[in-house]
């Protein structure tokens, strides 16, 4: 049997800073962070009934609802939830100008 040895490996910290640089991947994790904070926006009782789900290229946060009577009262309170997350936005530099609430997009799976 021939012996196989294994000197190509490449270190943890080499491949996840590799992974880092992929601007995709910036892109996502910087979303991920935001959507964390969803709740500190909104509270405890309409981010039971909304969920962030994607934020278009001209800066538009999609928020998927879970009906039509969450995203009136989200849509009621627009503005007082883009200054709550304006703080969030700009430690993570990103640029979010206005907010759509979408009743279609929900998903208990979300």
């Amino acid at each position: 049997m021939k012996k196989i040895l294994y000197t190509d490996f490449v270190d943890t910290g080499s491949l996840i800073e590799k992974m880092l640089e992929n601007k995709d991947l910036q892109k996502a994790i910087k979303r991920s962070n935001l959507y964390k904070f969803w709740e500190k926006a909104v509270g405890p009782k309409l981010s039971a009934n909304s969920k962030p789900y994607s934020i278009t290229s001209s800066g538009t946060m999609i928020i998927a609802c879970k009906n039509n009577i969450a995203a009136q009262e989200l849509l009621l309170k627009k503005f007082q939830i883009l200054k709550k997350l304006d703080p969030y936005l700009k430690s993570l530099k990103m640029n979010v100008k206005d907010l759509k609430f979408d009743a279609k997009k929900w998903s208990e799976e979300n």
